[in-house]
């Protein structure tokens, strides 16, 4: 291991004074970030929100101060059949009532894992890893798939937003101290061979009081409740008695069965035409499994275009932080000239930014359209779960080096895949650790 001497610091002082527009650069960067002194235009005609596919959507939603992009991408690719067959454009499903059920279900799969690996100290990674974050907001479309189907789905006024589900730091504080308490609780039972009653019953015990602090902070979720609404028309309806289970099958004409994620994960570890899992991560215990697909990144554009024209918008996972001027809604490969600014060639290509984590899912949208010249996507219309006050009118513009770049994973009908993608969804998943990237 070798030290900074005087002397590097010297020679670096040197060739900073002899590099080109030096004093320029500082003055720029020093001023206003680094983010502004290299950013290409975003006002060209390249950006403009003008698509030659747009499907009518309506309104955007906001997740506000929470992770719960996921879900939200997952209700509104949802809640855009029941605006349609039933006329309620900007209709929006209770957000707070999955969460409050997700994170419940991430409390109870958290103890499971701890109890599977009471056996290993607590600086394996696997252990570290579940300690780490213990019950976080964010997820999957295939969590969101499973809460769907084990609790229904009610109307956003049965269930409105709290200052907690909103602003999710603080509950995410109060339960992660509380499930690493329990985590020692049940490490101990286990490891003093206590019996298989015993520990059910501390664990019942344990997640009855996340329930509680859950419906303190969420709101208790409605059990039944009365559907009111006036369609598009102007037309009164009242639907009563109905429980989120039969509500959803009521009202909402969607199979997840019928969807697969696609992922385009290019690690040497990774195979194309592969399917694979993450039992550790199936927040909701023997629910909807989380299942992915890896194909070549062409594929990827080709299958969300062709949904797109046959109607249907397309959940996607993406880097959103990435390339990402907020404000104006650009989404643009390239958008931030580091290169330039800096005289340094910061070019990563995917798997190598993948495997340094330099990659990242932090983000999950919606495809609304897309705009095609002589059969190519130059730029996608994405429907984000920031509020109206982002982009245009909280659609985000996304151009074609930018999706090659930072889209990771989209969710597609199984339908539109050819038939040796199909045979391979009948092969058993490679189930992947609860570190890897897909999660």
């Amino acid at each position: 291991m070798s030290e900074i001497t005087f002397d590097q610091i010297k020679a670096f002082q040197e060739q900073l004074a002899h590099h080109p527009a030096a004093a320029a650069r500082s003055r720029a960067v020093q001023n206003v970030g680094p983010q502004a002194a290299s950013r290409e235009a975003i006002d060209g005609e390249d950006m403009k929100p003008v698509f030659s596919l747009d499907l009518d959507t309506g309104s955007v939603t906001n997740q506000k101060k929470s992770g719960r992009c996921w879900l939200f991408a997952t209700l509104n690719t949802v809640r855009h059949g029941i605006a349609d067959e039933f006329g309620l454009k900007d209709f929006e499903f209770s957000q707070n009532y999955n969460a409050f059920f997700d994170r419940l279900e991430k409390a109870n799969l958290f103890y499971e894992n701890i109890l599977a690996t009471a056996d290993k100290p607590l600086d394996d990674r696997e252990v570290a890893t579940y300690l780490s974050g213990p019950d976080q907001d964010g997820g999957h479309y295939d969590q969101a798939a499973a809460l769907i189907e084990k609790y229904g789905l009610v109307p956003k006024s049965v269930m409105p937003e709290t200052y907690n589900s909103d602003k999710t730091a603080e509950l995410n504080s109060v339960v992660n101290e509380k499930l690493r308490k329990d985590a020692k609780v049940l490490r101990t039972l286990k490891q003093q061979h206590a019996s298989d009653d015993a520990i059910a019953a501390k664990k019942r015990e344990l997640l009855s009081v996340i329930y509680r602090i859950l419906a303190y902070t969420f709101g208790n979720p409605p059990t039944t409740f009365d559907f009111e609404y006036r369609d598009d028309k102007k037309q009164y309806h009242r639907d009563t008695g109905l429980t989120p289970q039969t509500f959803f099958k009521k009202y909402v004409k969607w199979h997840f069965d019928d969807y697969i994620v696609v992922a385009s994960d290019p690690e040497p570890s990774k195979k194309y035409q592969q399917l694979y899992t993450i039992k550790a991560a199936n927040t909701v215990v023997e629910g909807h499994p989380l299942t992915i697909l890896n194909l070549p990144p062409a594929r990827l554009e080709q299958l969300a275009l062709a949904q797109l024209q046959a109607g249907e918008v397309v959940w996607f996972g993406n880097d959103v932080l990435a390339d990402m001027d907020r404000k104006s809604g650009t989404l643009k490969g390239g958008l931030f000239n580091y290169n330039d600014l800096f005289d340094v060639d910061f070019h990563v290509d995917k798997a190598d930014r993948i495997v340094t984590t330099e990659a990242e899912m932090s983000h999950a949208m919606t495809f609304t359209g897309a705009d095609v010249v002589d059969g190519k996507v130059t730029k996608w219309k994405v429907e984000n779960s920031w509020g109206k006050d982002n982009g245009h009118d909280g659609y985000f513009v996304a151009d074609a080096s930018w999706f090659d770049q930072y889209v990771y994973e989209v969710v597609v009908r199984k339908s539109l895949l050819t038939e040796a993608e199909q045979a391979a969804l009948q092969t058993t998943p490679i189930d992947l650790p609860v570190w890897d990237f897909l999660n």
